[in-house]
């Protein structure tokens, strides 16, 4: 199974943009330091998902960073994406990683530790764990977990863990410091006024150490 080689994870939501290019924003944070980027935008379409897609795939490549397509399977196989991530209506676990293969990334988001539980017995690479914080992106999935729930998930779940849900530069640190791998997040970067300034004060922030 691959490991997860990040430590931030983006998400995109071309909402978020201020009416910026979303691939324009994306590279910002690339050029930021940013190394793994989840393609999701569930109101599109196949073939405007897949040009976006494309699109994102020579951004990631030109910066060394790895794609990954929420969901769509199909999509992720067109651009060589390199992996997916799922959640409770996605394909199962399983059934993506039969058509990907064992060298793509399967990433499942997961809001309790039973559902962890599950998707690490389902061979997942890696878990998104939220919300965290309150934010609007999330707020279908229910109320805020808070840190201890992190944290119970973090050392009960033998696969890497990373913490999504109102994810900030002010919290950053307190994720960290649950023993997640990393944080997943998207406004604190996609909406940010300067996309490649705020990933690098997150980035710095999330280091174990930040001196090194």
């Amino acid at each position: 199974m691959p490991r997860p080689d990040f430590d931030l994870y983006l998400v995109t939501d071309r909402t978020l943009t201020g009416g910026r290019d979303l691939v324009e924003v994306v590279e910002q944070a690339l050029i930021g330091g940013v190394k793994s980027v989840q393609l999701r935008e569930k109101d599109l379409g196949g073939a405007e998902l897949f040009h976006l897609a494309e699109r994102l795939k020579a951004a990631c490549a030109r910066h060394g960073a790895r794609l990954f397509i929420n969901d769509r399977v199909d999509v992720a196989l067109a651009v060589d994406a390199d992996g997916v991530q799922l959640g409770a209506s996605s394909m199962p676990v399983g059934a993506a990683r039969a058509l990907l293969g064992e060298e793509k990334f399967v990433g499942a988001s997961v809001h309790t530790l039973e559902e962890a539980r599950a998707a690490a017995r389902a061979a997942a690479d890696f878990l998104l764990f939220g919300p965290v914080y309150f934010t609007p992106s999330k707020a279908a999935y229910g109320a805020p977990q808070g840190f201890e729930k992190l944290k119970e998930v973090v050392e009960k779940i033998s696969i890497p863990v990373y913490a999504i849900g109102g994810i900030s530069k002010e919290n950053v640190e307190s994720t960290r410091q649950t023993g997640a791998r990393g944080a997943a997040l998207i406004s604190a970067i996609i909406a940010a006024p300067d996309p490649a300034a705020a990933a690098k004060v997150i980035l710095r922030r999330l280091k174990t150490n930040p001196d090194e």
